[in-house]
């Protein structure tokens, strides 16, 4: 028997545990045969990645220590006496095996490798090998079964109204944080929209991100009833609320790999609205030649997929096909986007008009569920919300129900302008390579780090006039994105 320690150390998203090498009963030889671990107490168990620790100051004989994740999903106090057993693999593995040798995998068989992604049995390396088998060859059928088996494992929310709308964008194009424009022009209208959001993935900033600028995101299951109930909405971080959660472990693998592949992004997408209570989704796909989807073809092939599996699960579902083909706003980051996203719902002079078009355009088609307008008046009356201010004062009173920011972020006080190589006219940009200057400068992990967009496709620009400017919060970050944008600074110029 061990006595529980808590060992601060993040090592999201895997548990991990720490034993000494020596004063345990244990030999070396023992320890490293231990590669992962279950940890029991009661009726409470979980599995654990074993390090072995030789500094003698940090943990006591008869201690182990569990990293933050092992120590929350355990829930134990310090000092409580637990088991230790040598982790069997899960049998689910010989599926992922099969999957492998080229396989079509049976519903029950997903089914047994999600619960236990989920349960935290699989290491990183076996997720990968699934994964990768997976972007090799799916079908339609597996397709849909993974999405049902990820909706089934952890909390599905429920809700009063037999409507409950949502709108996702499937990313790949900064600056399109539309999410915070449609979510109050939705509420203002009466309609129910509890959108919940990850994380940014491998953009400079996710909805969650962008609305944490403003209010806080991280909130229960219970709390997210009761400001839906009171103002017909919420923009939260999903991951608090557990929807989905293989789905997170199995993104934290996606993105190192950068592996996004239709099957794996419908499922993903689907099981969490599923999850989420959604009965209705209007889904933005933007088309571009350095967007997710690089051409119509593949826009059609990913929409039918989305309308199949949403049907096979009772979603009702809106695809739209926007234009990808440029960053959408001016603010690329947390705090630059929030600042769009305000200016918009204010109705300032100078808010970004593609921001506003595109939100306004997404609002009315999810305004297009309500029975109780004639077909095609969710435009006009998506224009209306905004352009009367009822859409400000839904956000202002959603940003108070989540619990307003005590302190602004603020734009990163270091900054870089990027020039025109020569005179000439905006052709085109990567939307890609900006991202990856916006991260590089640190978003979104720093608030204020990101990217202004000073020039847009079609503007005229002079030789050394700047085309946008880097923010960062520090000159390490600063160095990092100068770098990259200096070799290629994402802008096609052309005379």
């Amino acid at each position: 028997m061990f006595k529980v320690r808590l060992v601060a150390i993040d090592t999201y998203p895997e548990n991990t545990a720490f034993l000494p090498r020596t004063g345990n009963g244990y030999g070396a030889e023992q320890f490293q045969a231990l590669r992962k671990i279950e940890i029991c107490h009661a009726s409470n168990a979980i599995l654990a990645t074993l390090a072995i620790m030789d500094d003698e100051h940090l943990l006591r004989a008869g201690e182990i220590g569990l990293g933050e994740q092992a120590f929350r999903r355990l829930g134990v106090p310090e000092g409580t006496k637990v088991s230790i057993a040598q982790a069997k693999p899960p049998a689910s593995l010989e599926a992922v095996r099969r999957k492998i040798g080229g396989d079509t995998l049976e519903e029950a068989d997903i089914v047994a490798i999600i619960r236990d992604i989920a349960r935290h049995r699989y290491s990183p390396m076996e997720i990968a090998a699934f994964l990768v088998a997976c972007a090799a060859f799916m079908t339609t059928q597996e397709t849909l079964a993974l999405t049902r088996a990820m909706a089934g494992v952890g909390n599905n929310l429920k809700w009063s109204s037999p409507l409950v709308v949502d709108k996702h964008c499937i990313g790949g194009v900064p600056g399109n944080r539309t999410s915070m424009i449609v979510v109050p022009i939705v509420a203002a209208h009466g309609l129910i929209i509890p959108k919940t959001s990850s994380r940014a993935i491998t953009s400079p900033s996710g909805t969650a991100d962008t609305m944490e600028v403003l209010a806080n995101v991280d909130i229960s299951a219970e709390r997210m009833q009761e400001i839906v109930a009171a103002e017909s909405a919420v923009l939260a971080w999903g991951g608090r609320v557990n929807l989905s959660p293989a789905d997170d472990v199995l993104i934290s693998v996606e993105r190192p790999l950068r592996i996004d592949t239709f099957e794996q992004m419908v499922a993903s997408i689907l099981s969490k609205k599923l999850a989420a209570g959604s009965t209705h989704l209007v889904i933005d796909i933007p088309v571009g030649p350095t967007a997710k989807v690089r051409d119509q073809s593949q826009a059609v092939q990913l929409r039918k997929l989305f309308e199949y599996v949403a049907h096979k699960i009772g979603i009702t579902v809106d695809v739209v096909l926007t234009d990808g083909s440029q960053p959408i706003g001016r603010g690329i980051g947390p705090v630059l986007e929030a600042r769009d996203v305000m200016a918009v719902l204010r109705n300032d002079l100078d808010a970004p008009a593609d921001l506003r078009d595109r939100s306004v355009m997404l609002a009315g088609r999810v305004l297009d569920f309500d029975p109780r307008l004639r077909g095609g008046q969710g435009y006009a009356r998506a224009a209306e919300l905004l352009a009367s201010g009822a859409a400000l004062q839904a956000m202002e009173r959603l940003i108070a129900a989540q619990g307003k920011q005590p302190e602004q972020a603020q734009i990163g006080k270091f900054s870089h302008e990027v020039p025109a190589p020569r005179d000439g006219r905006v052709a085109s940009i990567d939307c890609h390579l900006i991202a990856r200057v916006a991260r590089l400068a640190g978003a979104p992990m720093d608030k204020g780090a990101g990217i202004d967009l000073l020039c847009k496709v079609g503007d005229i620009v002079g030789k050394g006039e700047p085309l946008y400017r880097i923010h960062a919060t520090s000159q390490t970050g600063l160095g990092f994105a100068k770098e990259l944008a200096s070799e290629n600074p994402g802008y096609d110029v052309t005379p």
